[in-house]
Formats: structure tokens, C-alpha cells, sequence
């Protein structure tokens, strides 16, 4: 398929930089703004979501918006532009933020994999803030080198993860300038006031009712301790300068940007007045998701900015009510996570619950991951040893897996479109490994054809789906130390076990001739002085199972595999 860049790239290149290029004379007093201007894009409107006109993907995806499952219809054919709020870059990420990144990392790849779109993510990092002025202060080094130290820790932790990048990361500090601009455009448009202080608020009053389209504002108070809001619900736009502060030149003094101006300004310039799909945590739907539909609503003057907004739920430590956050001091880092589980189990334990729902950390939990994925894994052992001939079995009954790998496929398409349940797409794919396990069960003697292509599919369908959700089962980084020497050196090992197995195992040398009429053949008991050789077999295959290679013994054939040991448990 030819790559097309969106139109947003392209048409309203123009309207962004005349919008960026706006100067508006302001004095240090407060400007007065009407409440609702001739220009008013809110007037009392009902908050009605405006279904989108485009291509429908025949994905139904839950929208923060309307609190349900909306069509997700994209502005152009098989393209999804993609805005998602990064870090806070002043401390390391936790696995709070890994959980919110990896599941909408399946996400989005379900929608390229499976759908076949085209999705074009922006991603911003926040490099300046109150917590990095703050953290730079204590640590008594620039902001920028702060920022810049835990920007780059943070894409090692999203590599290490295999979150994949956005096409393009954007730091504020980068996009000063068009930050400012953004904000003279909504003072012109009759929604943002300077006060004598010279900080710039957006005015809430002047969008009237539209003001809480993600939450209702039923009681909502806004910041505390400021004085020179009109309005509590009023959000700082930008910052006047205090000292010892990093500060930019703006036309109403000297100061920073506010928190949420920066994401609006961001997502506009890359994408224009529409976007597709806005994400983030359920914590950023308000204030700030919602203040960033004010400003861009404002700044562009249209109804509908963002067409869905994706949150996912907080993870939680097993047993407390209070989300995974640096500010309660109850996290783990994602480097620290990565030396107990590996990226692979990690990926499991999201895919096991929808990414909207509050998600539960412990042990037990992990366990559960690291389970099934052993359990995915040993089938596709078992699947390739079965087509090598390594695994003996009884006849298969390939019709039927014929029918249950056709039955997966189209249940796991078909779960996924609708709010893309993962929960159940693993469901299918276990009750999937399940029907092949049941077929493989080793025999002495094969008795009937063999049906290894079966097998081949359905391998193959397991690690293509894997794939598409980002759990690599070919990645041999993700085994104990499994290098392409070990496991030739393992290789040797077992087969040189498998000789003397086999050679223990082996009965008298010399078996009757002739039996007599009605006795039973001879069964296959070890001679009594090679018993010592299988116990010394048992005994280094029970020792390398805690070191992660796992062998399995069929009749007098051997298996292997290896897997993450057991004993690097926390």
C-alpha cells in the first residue's frame, strides 16, 4: 500500500503558521474579555458528541466522550492520527507509567496488524515543570540536564519493554514559540486573559456548558491559592517568570508555559484542527484532557477537536486502593521490574485484563503471566517437535484442529474489534493450545499417518498473534542466557544424555527366541546394574530445570527448551 502522508500535514500547515505568526498587543493589565464573545465557539450548546465522517475501521473502541463504545471512524481512509501525553521527565518511570504505555502499544499495533492502519503517533515530553524545577533544585543541576537524563532513561525503559516509538517525540521546550503563539490566538479569539501579574488564564466562563465534555464539573473547584483568577475553575495558560526559573520572552513578560497549553499546541501543529484518537491514564481526563479540549477548541474555533479519547485504568499494588504513583512513594521502577520478569510476561499481564480496567500488581499476578506464557511456549515446543519427529503421538484427529484453528482465528478478530478485549483473544488462543495439547500425546509407536502441517498452522497462527500484541516467543534475549552457543552446548548435553538413556534403558542383550504360546512379551525393565546411569539422567535433568533448560523425556526420545528460571523470583 502506498504510505500518504494527512492531509493535517498538508492543508493546515498554512493556518497553523498564520495562527503561530499572530501578535496581539496586550498591556500588563488584565484585558476585558467579554464572557461570551461574537466569536464564541460555546455558546450554550449541549456537550453532544459529533460522530465522525471518514473511513469506519469496523473497530468499536469505548470513547471517554460519550462513556461508550463508539464506531471508530477516522478522518482518512486506513490513516489514524494519534496524540498520547509522555512522561514528566524529572524522576524514573514505574510500572504505573509501563502499564498505561504497553497497553496502548497493543493497541495501536492491533489496529496496524490486524486492521490495517496506518496510525501516526506524536508523543510529547514534558522537559519543563514545576516537579523538574523542583527535582533540579534539590539535586542542585539544570532542569535541562535533569530532564534530559530521565527523557533519555525513559526511552531505554520503553525499548526494553518493545513499546514501540511514535513516529515522532516532541519536547516543549522545543516548541516554545508556538506555544506562545497558540496562546495569543486563544486571547484573540476571546477565551484567555492576562492578568497584573502577568500570567495568561484560559477563561472557562467564556465556553459556558461546553466546559466538562470528558467529566462532570459538579462541584470542581480549581486550583488553590491562586488570586488573580477570575474564575476557581480558571487554568494558568502561562506562568510569569519567578526567580532562579527557567523563562522565555513572550509578548506579555517574561515566564513558562502552563501544564496543559503545551499538549494542545503540540497535537495542533502536527495534526491540525482534528484529531483522531487522544490518549492517556485515567488520572490526565481531568483537568487535563478536558483543559486541552477547551484551548483547542478555542484556539481553532470548532465544535469537536479530539474525536476519541482512550484512558486506561491505574495499576495497583495487590491489596491497596491508592494507584502506583511517585508522589505516594509505592512504585517500582521499570529497570527494577526487569531484573525479577521479563518484557515478554509483562506484556501478558497486561493483555490479561482490558486495557480500561484498574489492574491489580503482585506476585500472584505476575505468576499467572509467567504461566501462561510458559504455557504458550512449551506448545510451540511441543508443536515442533511433533512436525521434526522428535515427538511420537497417537493419530490426530486433524479435522477437528483444522475447524478449532479456523474458529480461533475469526473469535479472535472478532473480540478484538469490539474495545479490543484482549482478555478474551487470550481465552481463545489457550482454548486453542488446549485441543493441541490434547492431541499430543506421546506414544511408544506411532500407529496411523502423521499430521504435522496441522501443527505447522497452528504454530504459526500462535506466534503471528503473539507477535501483533508484541509478546516475541522467537526472542532468545528474552530465555535465561540463551545464546546461540548455549544452546548448541545444551544440544550436545542432551543428545549425549539421550545415548546413555537410551543404552539404560536398553533390555537384555539377548531376548528369547521363541516364546511360548501364550506368554507375554517381554516389557522393557533396565538391566539392574544401568539403573545407577538413569538415575545420574534424572538427576541432571531435575538439576538444569532450576536453571531454566527444561528437558522432557519421551520413551527414549529427548526434548528441550529453554525458559526464564524459576528461581529469579522476587
Amino acid at each position: 500500500m502506498k504510505m500518504r502522508l494527512p492531509l493535517a500535514f498538508i492543508t493546515n500547515a498554512k493556518l497553523l503558521d498564520s495562527g503561530f505568526r499572530i501578535r496581539h498587543g496586550i498591556h500588563n493589565g488584565i484585558t476585558k474579555t467579554p464572557l461570551l464573545s461574537s466569536c464564541n465557539i460555546c455558546s450554550r450548546a449541549e456537550r453532544k458528541w459529533i460522530k465522525p465522517v471518514g473511513y469506519d475501521t469496523g473497530v468499536m473502541t469505548y470513547n471517554s466522550l460519550t462513556k461508550q463504545k463508539e464506531p471508530l471512524v477516522l478522518a482518512q481512509e486506513r490513516i489514524a492520527s494519534w496524540y498520547s501525553c509522555g512522561p514528566t521527565v524529572y524522576d524514573h518511570a514505574h510500572l504505573g507509567h509501563a502499564c498505561s504505555y504497553v497497553r496502548f502499544d497493543i493497541l495501536q499495533r492491533i489496529l496496524s496488524r490486524l486492521f490495517g492502519i496506518n496510525v501516526i503517533h506524536v508523543m510529547v515530553i514534558t522537559d519543563i515543570d514545576d516537579k523538574i524545577i523542583q527535582r533540579s533544585l534539590e539535586e542542585n543541576i539544570s532542569p535541562t540536564v535533569l530532564a534530559r537524563m530521565h527523557e533519555e532513561e525513559f526511552k531505554r525503559d520503553m525499548q526494553a519493554l518493545r513499546v514501540l516509538p511514535p513516529a515522532v517525540y516532541m519536547r516543549v521546550t522545543d516548541n516554545i514559540p508556538q506555544i506562545v503563539a497558540f496562546i495569543e490566538r486563544i486571547i484573540r479569539n476571546g477565551h484567555a486573559y492576562v492578568t497584573n501579574q502577568g500570567n495568561v488564564y484560559f477563561n472557562t466562563q467564556s465556553i459556558g456548558s461546553r466546559y466538562g465534555k470528558l467529566v462532570n464539573l459538579g462541584g470542581v473547584v480549581g486550583e488553590q491559592g491562586v488570586q488573580d483568577k477570575r474564575d476557581p475553575r480558571d487554568f494558568a495558560l502561562w506562568k510569569a517568570s519567578k526567580p532562579h526559573e527557567p523563562h522565555w520572552v513572550s509578548s506579555w513578560g517574561q515566564g513558562r508555559p502552563g501544564w496543559h497549553i503545551e499538549c494542545s499546541t503540540i497535537a495542533s501543529s502536527v495534526f491540525g484542527s482534528q484529531l483522531d484518537i487522544h490518549s492517556g491514564g485515567i488520572d490526565l481526563a481531568f483537568p487535563h484532557h478536558e483543559n486541552e479540549i477547551a484551548q483547542s477548541e478555542a484556539y481553532h474555533q470548532c465544535e469537536q477537536w479530539g474525536n476519541y479519547f482512550l484512558h486506561s485504568g491505574h495499576l495497583h499494588l495487590k491489596g491497596s486502593v491508592e494507584k502506583m504513583s511517585k508522589s505516594l512513594k509505592n512504585y517500582i521502577t521499570i529497570k527494577d521490574f526487569l531484573a525479577s520478569y521479563t518484557a515478554n510476561e509483562f506484556r501478558l499481564f497486561c493483555l490479561l485484563t482490558k486495557y480500561r480496567s484498574a489492574i491489580d500488581y503482585s506476585d500472584a499476578s505476575m505468576y499467572e503471566a509467567r504461566s501462561t506464557l510458559s504455557t504458550i511456549s512449551a506448545f510451540c515446543h511441543n508443536a515442533q517437535a511433533y512436525m521434526q519427529g522428535h515427538l511420537q503421538s497417537q493419530p490426530i484427529e486433524e479435522g477437528l484442529l483444522w475447524e478449532r484453528l479456523s474458529a480461533t482465528q475469526t473469535s479472535v478478530g472478532k473480540v478484538l474489534a469490539d474495545d479490543f478485549d484482549t482478555p478474551k483473544a487470550v481465552d481463545a488462543i489457550m482454548s486453542l493450545i488446549h485441543h493441541g495439547n490434547c492431541q499430543l500425546q506421546a506414544v511408544t509407536k506411532v500407529h496411523g499417518p502423521r499430521s504435522p502441517v496441522v501443527f505447522g498452522a497452528m504454530l504459526s497462527y500462535v506466534r503471528e498473534i503473539m507477535d501483533v500484541f508484541g509478546v516475541d516467543l522467537l526472542d532468545e534475549k528474552e530465555v535465561h542466557d540463551s545464546s546461540g552457543i548455549l544452546n548448541n552446548v545444551v544440544e550436545e548435553l542432551v543428545h549425549f544424555r539421550s545415548e546413555v538413556r537410551k543404552f539404560a534403558l536398553s533390555v537384555q542383550d539377548q531376548a528369547p527366541q521363541d516364546p511360548k504360546p501364550g506368554s507375554e512379551m517381554q516389557k522393557s525393565h533396565p538391566q539392574p546394574d544401568r539403573i545407577p546411569l538413569l538415575k545420574a539422567c534424572d538427576a541432571l535433568r531435575n538439576n538444569l530445570a532450576p536453571l531454566g533448560v527444561h528437558i522432557k523425556d519421551r520413551s527414549t526420545i529427548s526434548t528441550w527448551e529453554i525458559t526464564r528460571g524459576e528461581t529469579r523470583k522476587n
